[in-house]
């Protein structure tokens, strides 16, 4: 069964908006698409309509995509997947380091699109097991039933692919991922070779969970293979 979704398309380009609008009512039709031309009138309709998801073109007049998703990691994790008509490896890096969840290419086909959004709509919709399963270790705690992450008792605000990845990680605490794993089980099996994302994601969380980022206690890169979840405590 199809779960309603409301999808908020902010592009400068009315085709590209209608061409969305009509893919969703045709591959979705349980979805419904709001559209904003701007990124202000984006950020306005964010705040009103409560989006699942947010598509943002990165290339605006006026407030450019970058900023407009600056703007909205300053108050909602609200899943964003970027849009962009250049395949560029700067873009998709700066993209990644302001908080998207994924990133498109346009051209692109509507089976695709619609791929991308429910990809990253099962992040943000993942739910754990109502038992109240807890991870503990030190002052870094992970309670799996509410999806909260916290270093002592300061709540850490994650994206949702950003505690899908550390979840995958103290799944498995001491152990060393393979970075093809963490990549085809975050982003797809499509995604093995966009180290990219792993590489900014990574960064993300240890910005968030670390006490000193350069020199991580918790989350460990293992050179040549993957990361870790270091476990301090028993």
């Amino acid at each position: 069964m199809t779960i309603p979704t409301k999808i908020l398309a902010i592009d400068d380009e009315p085709d590209v908006t209608r061409s969305i609008r009509l893919t969703i009512a045709v591959q979705e039709p349980e979805w419904t698409v709001v559209e904003a031309s701007s990124g202000e009138d984006g950020l306005t309709l964010l705040g009103q309509e409560k989006p699942d998801l947010v598509l943002l073109d990165l290339r605006m007049p006026g407030m450019s995509g970058l900023e407009t998703l600056r703007r909205i990691r300053a108050f909602s994790n609200v899943p964003v997947i970027v849009l962009t008509v250049t395949n560029n490896e700067l873009d998709e890096v700066n993209s990644l380091e302001e908080g998207a969840d994924d990133y498109i290419t346009k051209p692109f086909g509507h089976l695709e699109l619609v791929a991308h959004i429910k990809s990253v709509l099962r992040r943000s919709r993942g739910h754990d097991p109502e038992h109240e399963e807890k991870y503990y270790d030190g002052e870094f705690s992970i309670d799996f039933g509410r999806r909260i992450v916290a270093i002592g008792s300061r709540e850490v605000p994650l994206t949702s692919t950003e505690y899908a990845l550390l979840k995958i990680l103290a799944d498995n605490p001491g152990q060393t991922i393979p970075a093809e794993t963490l990549l085809a089980r975050v982003w797809g099996p499509n995604a093995l070779d966009n180290r990219n994302y792993l590489k900014v994601y990574v960064r993300r969380l240890r910005e968030k969970i670390e006490k000193n980022p350069a020199e991580p206690e918790y989350l460990i890169s293992v050179r040549g293979l993957g990361y870790r979840l270091e476990r301090h405590s028993k």
